[in-house]
């Protein structure tokens, strides 16, 4: 079997600790690895006696693949280094998702874009992932018309020391957020990213704009609410949907239990739905409390939880990555 030679930037972040484990969990082909550091300037070996190395302008000359989460700003001046060298850049930050050169990609959804890279392929945000992993099968069946949908976010999504942060407060309530801009246990922040001329934020902007170009279609409507919320780990998402054809509750229920990455939860009377702790640490995309909305003829209510470090944001990257090696994409 042919192994690849792989580099991750941005392996001291939680996404980047996450792409080194699920490339060693899912068995990935890899041959040489090499971890990169955008925080340091010389090399070092870290607790798990892993070589951590400062990037230079030749380190990318041998490397295949390229699993990037190192922030926007590092990924604009190093994926296209690395892309120029012959590595296939994975990118996890917002840097080139709109790109219309770049491809947006998520498996389960449009893995036929994987072919169009010239270089870079973007993965998209993490609450735009796990959505629409769930409404793709809804989409091709009735055609969605438009979106409303509230996020309830883990603290992971913006770092570990976000987590620590929400640890040290549940711990003790008077420990001062440096994080985020309120306490953040036992409360809820309305405001993900900064806040765009619409009054909408940058992660609610990105949902409406990264999903039209994921699902190739650009009259779906789309309007989000993102809030942080408490939980270290697990996006939750309620979605409203409207369709040009009828989606009865028991037809939703048949088309996402076949569709690939997806387990339904779906039991209220018996109290099952998706909670965060049933999320973290797996891989699928969870869908509960499907129903059909009645203010409108076509309508339809669910509630999706996903692990936004795996599937949101590492597991996305690297299916990315087995798909090159599937389409035999790799030079």
């Amino acid at each position: 079997m042919r192994k690849y030679n792989v580099a991750i930037v941005g392996i001291r972040g939680a996404v980047g600790q996450e792409m080194l484990k699920i490339l060693q969990q899912r068995r990935f082909p890899y041959g040489r690895l090499k971890l990169f550091s955008t925080s340091s300037e010389e090399n070092f070996v870290d607790e798990q006696g892993n070589l951590i190395e400062a990037i230079r302008k030749d380190s990318f000359k041998d490397m295949e693949i390229g699993l990037f989460s190192p922030g926007a700003s590092v990924s604009k001046i190093w994926a296209p280094v690395a892309a120029r060298d012959g590595c296939v850049v994975i990118d996890n930050t917002s840097q080139f998702r709109m790109d219309p050169d770049v491809p947006l990609v998520v498996p389960e959804v449009n893995p036929e874009e994987i072919k169009n890279h010239k270089g870079i392929i973007a993965n998209p945000n993490c609450s735009t992932i796990q959505m629409v992993v769930a409404l793709k099968p809804l989409h091709d069946y009735g055609k969605i018309k438009r979106i409303v949908v509230s996020t309830y976010q883990s603290v992971s999504g913006a770092g570990s020391d976000a987590m620590r942060e929400l640890q040290e407060q549940a711990a003790d309530p008077k420990v001062l957020p440096k994080v985020f801009p309120y306490p953040i246990a036992f409360n809820l922040i309305p405001q993900i990213d900064v806040p765009m001329d619409n009054l909408y934020t940058k992660e609610e902007m990105k949902m409406v704009h990264e999903t039209k170009k994921i699902m190739k279609d650009d009259s779906i409507q789309v309007t989000a609410t993102c809030v942080r919320v408490p939980v270290l780990r697990s996006h939750s998402e309620s979605v409203n949907i409207e369709t040009e054809k009828k989606i009865t509750r028991k037809k939703a229920v048949e088309l996402l239990s076949r569709a690939p990455g997806v387990t339904v939860m779906d039991d209220l009377p018996h109290n099952k739905y998706p909670l965060p702790l049933d999320a973290a640490g797996k891989d699928d995309i969870f869908v509960g409390r499907i129903r059909e909305d009645e203010t409108i003829d076509n309508g339809l209510n669910l509630w999706i939880v996903s692990d936004n470090l795996r599937k949101g944001a590492a597991l996305n990257a690297i299916q990315i990555a087995e798909e090159l090696v599937r389409q035999k994409l790799i030079k």
